[in-house]
Order: structure tokens, then C-alpha cells, then sequence
């Protein structure tokens, strides 16, 4: 009935069925956080639990490096699971009766690992998460963020190369939760380098932390796409109507909105470098090898002709990089000057300015308003010719 098209919820009605996912395809490439998000009931527990066969899929196939999930034996997936994958729990799911560092070694001694080299890369993982000196706690003696803690340093310590974290920080306070988000991308960008599938119904969540982003609803998916392309170009309504919520400023990347720069070098004459400002207010000095030293505005070009850009420019000015968040850069762009992008060799890439990011947030802001009326548009002509 759902290849044919019928709806979800139609099913359910006429067999009592519910289908938990349907038409639902996608890649996760090695060592990215892939992150799957949608509401309750959208099927984005259902897909992850598919992955290491704690739901079994009745069409289609779930492959893991080569691997046809659905084809395994009991011995065989079990093998599997414990050498392929480890899972993260949104409640933690921890032994309240052991300490925490048996906690991050039970997996370990159930490999059949010896006591001490158990012990040794629990300690390892605990210290990943700064949670080394409660060692021999037990988990009701833990915050929640510490007991999320104790359960991501359970699965570092298998060393597993794939990640499942299922709503891993959503039982935790805001605060507390952000500090989670940190850690792990902290882990993943200098130390880790896995394979994450993440399970998130909170879009912000989602967009910070994924490499790239798969919205369901209803058991379908509606769009996959990097945090920028979810944000900038929403397919659907339903996607729309998520990012306008979207702390923009946590997601974009300077380098997106950054515009070119048209430096003036040293040496320059005044007269030449009003030449070479044209119709803007204000522009950076370089050196011979591209990196900014001031800026010269029209006004300081106002001097004897003769004299050089160096002796008027200023050299109080902001700096940041393309791959800063748009958010660090919000008090630099205050005041309404130039702000310098520098490669990583201190070389000029480009330049902010606070109408560059005004005129992004309101593009974003006036393309999810433009997908939303389109399909509404759409949905009227189709009432129509009905």
C-alpha cells in the first residue's frame, strides 16, 4: 500500500499498521556525523535502530561496509554489533549498581578483554571526557551531563569505528547540552575522526553538529543536504518552516558571506589609491605578499597627494578567518567597518562588513517565506483543478 502511494496514516486506518519508514535512502560516508532529525514520529529512531538490526527492515536492504545487515545470524550479528558499532542512549542507559568505570568497561569484558587493559583504555576514555576523576562513582552520584559523559566514553572505549548516538544529549539542560555538542566536535575534529549517525529532533542541534542533515517526516525523508544548504535553499514548506527558527548566526560560515576585497598595496600614492577605491567608502592595505596592514578610508585619502597610503591608513582593524561562524563576528561588524578575512598564512581573502551579513540573513529569511507560499500556491491550483 505505501509503494502505491497510499498514506501513512490511511495504512494505519485500514490495517492497523503503522509504517515506520517508507522510500527512505541515504549514504553515510566515512568518518562525517551524519545527523538525522525530525519531530515524534517522523521514523528517525526507526532508521538508526536499522542500522545494527535492533528493528528488522521487511524491503529494502541496510548495508555496513559491505555488509547486508539483514543477512546476518544470531552469532553473526552479534559479532557484528560488538565489533562494528556502539551506541549512545538518550537516557544513558547505565548500571546503577557498578561504578563508572566498570560501566565504560562492561562492553570490554563482555569481548573477553583482560581486567587490566579493560581498565586501562576505560580510564583512556574517561579522561576524553574529563570524567577521570570519578572513576569509582556510581552514576546517582553524577550530574545528567556526566552521566550522558560516562555513556559516549562506554562507546569510545570499544574504539568501535562507528557511532550511533539515538537523542544522546536531548535529556540534558540547555546549557549542559550545548557543552556536550562542543565536546564532541572538539573529539571528533582533533581526536576520533568516526563515523556518527546522530538523532535529533532539534533542528539547531542538527545544524551545528552534522556534516550533513537528513529532515524526515512521517517516515519519509524530505531533504538531505549540509547545514548551509538546508538553510539557504529549504525544499519544502515543512523545512521552511524549521529554518526561520534557526539561530542563522551558529550555522553559516564567514566564508559565505564574506565579499571581495580589492586591496590597495604600499607604496601606493594617495591619488592612485582614490583611483583604485572608486565608489567605495573604504578598502585594506596589503603588503607585497597579501597580508593586510591597514585600511584607508575616503576621508584619510584627503591629504597631499604625494604621500603614500602607509602614512595615513589605519592599522586598527578586526580580523577573522572564512571558516569562523558568522555569530563570532557579529561585535566585530558593531561598529560598521571593515572587517579583515585572513587565510591561514595571514593572507587576505576578503571582507566583512555588517551590511554583508544583513543582507545574507535577510536573503535566508525571504527564501523560506518564498518556499512556503510557492507550495501553498501549488496546493491551491491543485484544489482547483480538482
Amino acid at each position: 500500500m505505501a509503494q502505491a502511494g497510499v498514506g501513512k496514516d490511511d495504512i494505519q486506518a485500514s490495517t492497523g499498521h503503522v509504517v515506520g519508514l517508507h522510500d527512505v535512502t541515504f549514504s553515510v560516508e566515512s568518518g562525517e556525523i551524519f545527523v538525522i532529525m525530525g519531530l515524534s514520529g517522523s521514523g528517525k529512531s526507526t532508521a538508526i535502530r536499522t542500522v545494527n538490526r535492533l528493528y528488522d527492515v521487511t524491503s529494502g536492504t541496510v548495508t555496513v561496509d559491505g555488509t547486508d545487515v539483514a543477512q546476518l545470524n544470531k552469532k553473526e550479528l552479534e559479532h557484528f554489533r560488538r565489533q562494528k558499532m556502539g551506541m549512545v542512549f538518550q537516557h544513558f542507559a547505565l548500571f546503577p549498581h557498578r561504578t563508572v568505570v566498570d560501566n565504560v568497561a562492561y562492553g570490554l569484558k563482555v569481548k573477553g578483554m583482560s581486567a587490566g587493559e579493560r581498565w586501562q583504555r576505560a580510564i583512556e576514555a574517561l579522561e576524553l571526557v574529563g570524567l577521570e576523576r570519578y572513576y569509582m562513582s556510581f552514576p546517582r552520584q553524577l550530574s545528567g551531563g556526566m552521566q550522558q559523559r560516562v555513556g559516549l566514553a562506554r562507546a569510545l572505549a570499544a574504539d568501535l569505528d562507528i557511532l550511533l548516538m539515538d537523542e544522546a544529549f536531548s535529556a540534558l539542560d540547555p546549557l549542559i547540552r550545548r557543552q556536550m555538542q562542543d565536546e564532541l566536535l572538539a573529539m571528533q575534529g582533533h581526536l576520533l575522526h568516526k563515523t556518527i549517525l546522530f538523532i535529533t529532533h532539534d533542528l539547531n542541534e542538527a545544524l551545528r553538529v552534522g556534516d550533513r542533515v537528513c529532515i524526515m517526516k512521517d517516515g519519509a525523508v524530505v531533504q538531505i543536504g549540509t547545514p548551509e544548504e538546508i538553510l539557504r535553499n529549504p525544499e519544502t514548506a515543512y523545512v521552511a518552516e524549521f529554518v526561520k527558527d534557526v539561530d542563522q548566526g551558529r550555522v553559516l560560515r564567514v566564508q559565505s558571506v564574506m565579499s571581495k576585497s580589492l586591496p590597495i598595496t604600499l607604496c601606493t600614492t594617495l591619488s592612485a589609491a582614490l583611483v583604485t577605491l572608486g565608489s567605495r567608502d573604504a578598502a585594506f592595505c596589503v603588503d607585497a605578499d597579501g597580508k593586510p596592514c591597514g585600511v584607508i578610508t575616503r576621508e584619510l585619502l584627503a591629504e597631499p597627494e604625494q604621500a603614500r597610503v602607509e602614512t595615513v591608513m589605519r592599522t586598527d582593524f578586526k580580523i577573522t578567518t572564512p571558516t569562523a561562524l558568522l555569530v563570532d563576528a557579529y561585535d566585530m561588524c558593531a561598529q560598521g567597518e571593515l572587517v579583515a578575512v585572513i587565510n591561514e598564512r595571514g593572507v587576505l581573502e576578503g571582507q566583512l562588513h555588517a551590511f554583508d551579513l544583513l543582507a545574507e540573513l535577510g536573503a535566508i529569511e525571504t527564501q523560506a517565506e518564498r518556499v512556503k507560499a510557492a507550495e501553498l500556491v501549488g496546493e491551491a491550483a491543485c484544489a482547483a483543478h480538482h
